[in-house]
């Protein structure tokens, strides 16, 4: 299993800013995965995690098998998505059943110590989020994402469940530039109304879309600290892109959260 970047994040146990008692300590370790290593063979070599994409199965459940071990859980851990390019946010707190999988969603979020949240892109952003609040989340936005407010949305369920936005942090994985990103001005536009930031133009001067640049709006308009892990993945070959490939795999952004035992 490739890995583009990882880390690991201990949140100490602190006094809230309300009445509420004493935050538990809690790690977090999160991962964006790339195409290298893997079972797959092309054009979806080879660590494809994506089951809709007309991959082997075999070689998908390997690699969500080597994507589990490289995060020391069971594959029954892993919690996907049927994502929609919408804003629609599952929350899983109880037990989780392999067969229940994947949720159909752009979003998910949990609080229960274990679960790997897992969000799945081939040129579409991938953020995950994390609350000392003791809360995880994944989510995937594109342009369709951004206008739709996903991230919004996903903050919400946060605080619902419980976090205080400003203390919620926010990594945002690989995504296509906006200088290999090309859109009809319509679609500029309409990314812009909500997120100024996003608008761009290409390389050659037509109109263009930085996600990254509008998903991190939405984020830092929240308060929330954004980390970006720097690639594009049109540009780079360790990166399925379906903008540059067509047919192609999917890497994923995972989170997960370990209690931390005093």
């Amino acid at each position: 299993m490739g890995v583009l970047a990882r880390g690991r994040v201990l949140f100490d146990a602190a006094a809230t800013t309300d009445d509420r008692p004493p935050v538990r300590p809690i790690e977090v370790e999160w991962v964006f995965t790339d195409r290298t290593g893997g079972r797959s063979a092309p054009p979806f070599d080879g660590s494809n995690l994506g089951t809709h994409v007309g991959d082997e199965p075999d070689a998908v459940a390997a690699n969500r098998e080597l994507l589990a071990d490289a995060l020391g859980v069971d594959s029954a851990s892993l919690i996907t998505m049927e994502q929609v390019h919408g804003r629609d946010v599952a929350v899983i707190n109880a037990p989780f059943a392999p067969q229940d999988a994947p949720v159909r969603a752009d979003a998910v979020i949990t609080s229960r110590p274990g679960l790997v949240l897992v969000t799945q892109v081939a040129d579409c952003v991938p953020v995950l989020l994390a609350s000392p609040e003791g809360l995880v989340g994944a989510v995937h936005s594109g342009w369709r994402g951004v206008v739709a407010g996903v991230v919004d949305a996903a903050v919400d369920a946060l605080v619902d469940q419980g976090a205080q936005v400003h203390t919620v942090r926010a990594w945002i994985g690989p995504a296509i530039c906006p200088g290999c990103y090309e859109v009809g001005e319509q679609v500029r536009a309409q990314v812009a109304a909500v997120a100024p930031a996003a608008f761009a133009q290409t390389r050659w001067g037509t109109a263009a879309v930085d996600v990254v640049a509008g998903v991190a709006e939405q984020l830092t308009r929240r308060g929330i600290s954004v980390e970006t892990i720097e690639a594009c993945t049109a540009e780079d070959d360790r990166l399925f892109s379906y903008r540059r490939d067509g047919r192609t795999g999917r890497q994923a952004g995972a989170i997960m959260m370990h209690p931390v035992r005093q």
